[in-house]
């Protein structure tokens, strides 16, 4: 699947050719102070099928798990790119909103619904996890 998007002033841009791993809500508290909003929606893909044009700021956060948690993000405009986690070695997750075209995101996962704001509630058949689930 080939995926593209880039950030809000356009000095940022990505591009994937890969399917992706999951795409889940995060409802962390982290994610929304981070993206300014109620929940994150990501999309997991595998780190190699990932190509970046233009420079990323990076903030290193701390996971749930105290691992570090690379937040990357526009220089210019501020825009929420991408995560990495240390955590998910291997992975990068995009925001969806940063998708050119988001309209094949559908999350199949809800995480960290412990820190879900009260008033959220998802219609859909994500399975729903209090924090991260485990893999296994």
């Amino acid at each position: 699947m080939k995926i593209e998007g880039g950030c809000l002033c356009g000095k940022v841009r990505y591009s994937a050719e890969a399917d992706p791993a999951f795409v889940a809500v995060c409802h962390c508290k982290n994610c929304q102070k981070g993206i300014g909003s109620a929940f994150a929606t990501i999309v997991a893909l595998p780190a190699p099928a990932l190509s970046v044009q233009g420079d990323l700021k990076t903030y290193n956060d701390r996971g749930d798990s105290g691992r570090s948690l690379y937040r990357r993000f526009c220089p210019e405009c501020g825009s929420s790119i991408m995560d990495e986690a240390e955590a998910m070695p291997g992975m990068v997750m995009i925001l969806s909103g940063t998708l050119d075209d988001a309209s094949w995101v559908k999350p199949t996962l809800e995480i960290f619904c412990d820190s879900a704001q009260p008033w959220v509630n998802l219609q859909g058949e994500q399975r729903r996890f209090p924090k991260m689930p485990t893999r296994g």
